[in-house]
């Protein structure tokens, strides 16, 4: 429950649109809901801004769908992350409005309007091993009120792709860039922008890429100065931390 939602209640006791017991029985859950085997912070959007989110990687496919419908008839905005097919469509059997964004590997439900960003977070990838990645980057953001742009396939392999889009580069109030095998792309992208740039590396690459370690050491030694890094394949972190950055 967020902020509007509870001063739309409030207003509603107030006009005698909503007598008191049923308005109490709306906020019985804050502020958690337990389920047994989960704890559902519905008050977290009015404390930080954000809503609680299901990661689905480690579930059953029950404990996620059960926690998705009760999330779902709370009334906020609802995502799932690293969902499976078969989970996804156990979700959108039980709540309908439910989207799959099958590329991202997350599961949305958009009930209310999230706080507007002030500009444009532009998420950049790569190559298209590394769409996962920055779809799922993207889909956040997008969910969290953010006007998004996805980039994709300009790695610094052929960096005149990433040069074509230097005025969109360039425009974006902040920027997510995911990256795998070397991870140099972020780099390239710090020096050419005067605005925040959240680096992801991902797993993408051969052996010697260690899962993505390789990419994450070589952006926590980038020499642009304007760079942060995330964990490795944490799309979703990042996509958090912009979309707060957007919002200041």
């Amino acid at each position: 429950m967020n902020r509007l939602q509870i001063e739309a209640l409030l207003n509603e006791v107030r006009d005698g649109r909503t007598d008191v017991p049923e308005a109490l029985e709306r906020l019985r859950v804050m502020p958690f809901e337990d389920l047994g085997f989960a704890k559902l912070d519905h008050h977290r959007p009015l404390r930080t801004g954000m809503p609680e989110v299901i990661f689905a990687a480690g579930k059953s496919v029950a404990q996620v769908t059960q926690i998705f419908a009760h999330m779902a008839q709370a009334g906020g905005n609802v995502l799932a992350t690293r969902v499976s097919p078969e989970c996804a469509q156990a979700i959108l059997a039980v709540e309908a409005r439910a989207i799959h964004h099958e590329t991202a590997r997350c599961v949305t439900l958009e009930q209310t309007p999230a706080p507007a960003g002030k500009g444009t977070i532009a998420v950049v990838c790569a190559g298209t091993s590394d769409l996962p990645i920055a779809e799922e980057a993207a889909v956040t953001a997008r969910l969290m009120g953010g006007t998004v742009e996805l980039i994709a396939d300009v790695g610094v392999a052929g960096i005149h792709r990433l040069l074509a889009q230097r005025n969109s580069l360039q425009s974006a109030r902040v920027l997510i860039v995911c990256a795998g095998m070397e991870g140099a792309l972020p780099t390239v992208v710090g020096g050419l922008v005067n605005a925040p740039v959240l680096a992801v590396p991902t797993s993408v690459g051969y052996g010697a890429s260690f899962g993505g370690i390789a990419a994450l050491l070589g952006m926590l030694n980038t020499c642009t100065p304007n760079v942060c890094v995330v964990n490795i394949d944490n799309g979703f972190g990042a996509a958090c931390i912009a979309t707060l950055i957007n919002r200041l």
